[in-house]
């Protein structure tokens, strides 16, 4: 933070910031995307680490990448375009949004652990205080809140 004087300027210590860190990116679905997206989130984490002073235990950590993961194979997997990954965060949390171009709604499945697949939205809203599933003008976005609280 920084306090003026009679137009003198006094470091006072460090700036925190107001805004959350905002970060978004799209992906194309050629192979090697979902490795990018988990790469992107983990340089996420560390800017929050830095620019948020953010103490993120490596459970929250694993959980955000998990539900980064899901959410973007799933779009991957079921979109006839490109998706976006978008997200934003504080050092209590983060918002982590999919766009694609798909008007169609993820189903959660209920859990059946002798089924093969269709457990990505189960293990996102298993991993997420909140999850929300909208359509937008040119396809739906998901949003997953993944709290950081914890170890």
């Amino acid at each position: 933070m920084t306090d003026h004087l009679d137009g003198a300027v006094i470091a006072t210590g460090f700036d925190v910031p107001v805004e959350p860190l905002r970060r978004a990116t799209h992906y194309t679905g050629e192979p090697g995307c979902i490795a990018e997206a988990r790469s992107f989130a983990a340089h996420f984490l560390e800017q929050l680490r830095t620019e948020w002073c953010a103490e993120i235990g490596r459970r929250c950590g694993d959980a955000l990448m998990l539900v980064v993961s899901e959410l973007v194979t799933n779009a991957d997997r079921h979109s006839d375009g490109p998706y976006i990954l978008e997200l934003e965060g504080t050092d209590s949390a983060v918002n982590v949004c999919v766009y694609d171009s798909s008007a169609v709604l993820p189903r959660r499945f209920p859990r059946d652990p002798r089924r093969v697949g269709r457990h990505g939205l189960e293990i996102v809203h298993a991993l997420a205080r909140e999850v929300t599933v909208e359509r937008v003008p040119v396809g739906k976005r998901v949003r997953a809140l993944v709290e950081l609280g914890g170890e």
